[in-house]
């Protein structure tokens, strides 16, 4: 340390960086106590010198707050059984989503059914018929464990599967339309989360993004007019995460598709989160099915497995047979295939849909939106009952009116009404609650209004409202024994 740099340091703070104790004295320390004998030494070492570094900047830069308490032996080795913890504990965890956002894109989006679960782990601990033909005996096409499903429910004559939907518009542009004009209204140029930009994807694929209309306004003689002899795709991208109100105008499918049967062009739609589930018939707002988009005779359909369906992360090209036989001959189509375990759990549950009322009940995503508010009223109940015969009055509870969101980039104009359980705790901020929360296992994500956390119930799932008690009363137990007596 230079002497300029030791002017600008206190004699106390010299004083606490000289107690501080060195990397082996903690070492040393650790093997005496006989700690962590199964962690391997690289992450002990880590762990201390994280530590160790921790308090030696805690001191130079907030010397007012740290304690000569904090340089006792063992407050130093419980920071490291902590930092150790950390390191051996898995990254990718359970948390427990209190949003009140459905499919969540930060989250994990969907929740996999039951079914779906238990046939990924048979899969994934046992060999299986992925691409083996068990009837010839011979080769087989990984496709065909969900083609048949989707084209039943869809009504679609082909269908294939790759791994995620912008995968699907990727190798469908790149096979239809390469080198050639793609027409699109210029209202449907979306952008959804991670800057997935239509024309930019249109751009990669080697197609001419050629716009027409206006931002609220498109009609048939646009489209009409624009053909070219040089024109590959006409294609419709369903605006699923955001709405044009007002003075708009869009062309229907039937039309669209009329226009392209017309003029030998195919026609190609995005419907981005896509359902096979018609909502209103629950009471919500209606979603254009792919079932819909089939029957309007269009030629390539793609959409998200993951999201409104409720199965896993993938991307479905539903269409006519010629043109979804180019696409699984296209070399992109090996870089973005599936693996089994999506695919396990994309036809558990794709096999769910073949009864909807077994879907709704049985996939969560589907559940958590037509979920009756008495259903959501009982968790909120059940978990004021708790926090209330814990709190001692050291919390303030009140069950408020909600509005859930179906997320995902998908019903943006939905709001499902909800109940949330709105707390407020003595002695701390709504924003250190959160914080703590979040810190817990498994983490609490809440959302956090009016200086209150809110736990949005129609996210949380039953056997999580015990957990949420138990964190929350963990919480004001600790934040009430640090209080100065």
């Amino acid at each position: 340390m230079t002497n300029s740099k030791k002017s600008d340091i206190s004699e106390a703070q010299q004083d606490l960086l000289r107690r501080l104790p060195g990397v082996d004295a903690i070492l040393e320390a650790i093997h005496e106590a006989g700690r962590f004998p199964d962690t391997p030494k690289t992450v002990i070492l880590s762990a201390v010198r994280y530590v160790i570094n921790s308090h030696r900047n805690e001191i130079l830069v907030r010397p007012d707050q740290f304690k000569a308490s904090f340089l006792d032996k063992e407050t130093i080795l419980r920071r490291v059984d902590a930092a150790v913890e950390s390191a051996m504990r898995l990254n990718l965890n359970h948390v427990i989503n209190a949003t009140g956002v459905v499919v969540h894109t930060n989250l994990g989006r969907s929740l996999l059914s039951g079914d779906a679960l238990a046939q990924m782990q048979t899969v994934a601990g046992r060999y299986s018929n992925l691409e083996f033909d068990l009837s010839s005996g011979k080769r087989g096409s990984r496709y065909s464990v969900v083609e048949d499903l989707i084209c039943e429910i869809s009504g679609a004559e082909s269908a294939m599967v790759v791994n995620n939907n912008a995968a699907a518009v990727l190798l469908s542009l790149d096979t239809i339309a390469r080198h050639k004009e793609v027409i699109v209204s210029r209202g449907e140029l979306v952008e959804i989360g991670g800057s997935f930009r239509i024309p930019d994807v249109m751009a990669k694929s080697g197609a001419i993004l050629k716009e027409v209309g206006t931002t609220n306004r498109t009609h048939l003689y646009d489209y009409q007019k624009a053909i070219s002899e040089n024109t590959g795709l006409l294609l419709k991208v369903h605006t699923s995460n955001f709405s044009i109100l007002g003075f708009t105008k869009a062309v229907g499918l039937h039309e669209l598709a009329e226009v392209g049967k017309k003029h030998h062009i195919p026609v190609m739609e995005d419907l981005g989160s896509g359902t096979f589930i018609d909502f209103s018939k629950y009471g919500l707002i209606k979603e254009p099915t792919v079932g819909e988009s089939v029957a309007a005779g269009i030629d390539i359909v793609t959409f998200s497995g993951d999201k409104l369906l409720g199965g896993p992360q993938a991307g479905i090209i539903v269409g006519k047979k010629p043109i979804v036989d180019q696409i699984k001959q296209n070399p992109l189509t090996r870089a973005l295939r599936i693996d089994k375990l999506t695919l396990a759990a994309l036809e558990s549950t794709l096999r769910a849909y073949r009864h909807e009322a077994r879907a709704i009940k049985e996939i969560p995503t589907l559940e958590m939106i037509t979920a009756p508010i008495s259903e959501i009223d009982k968790k909120a109940g059940d978990l004021t009952a708790m926090l209330e015969t814990v709190s001692n009055g050291r919390l303030r509870i009140e069950t408020i009116e909600a509005s859930s969101r179906a997320g995902g980039g998908s019903l943006p104009l939905l709001e499902l009404s909800s109940k949330c359980v709105a707390v407020r705790a003595d002695g701390l901020t709504a924003k250190t609650l959160g914080h703590r929360l979040r810190q817990h296992t498994p983490p609490v994500i809440v959302r956090i209004e009016d200086d209150q956390i809110l736990m949005d119930m129609r996210t949380v799932q039953t056997d999580e409202v015990k957990i949420i008690a138990t964190a929350i009363n963990g919480i004001v137990n600790e934040a009430e024994h640090d209080q100065p007596n």
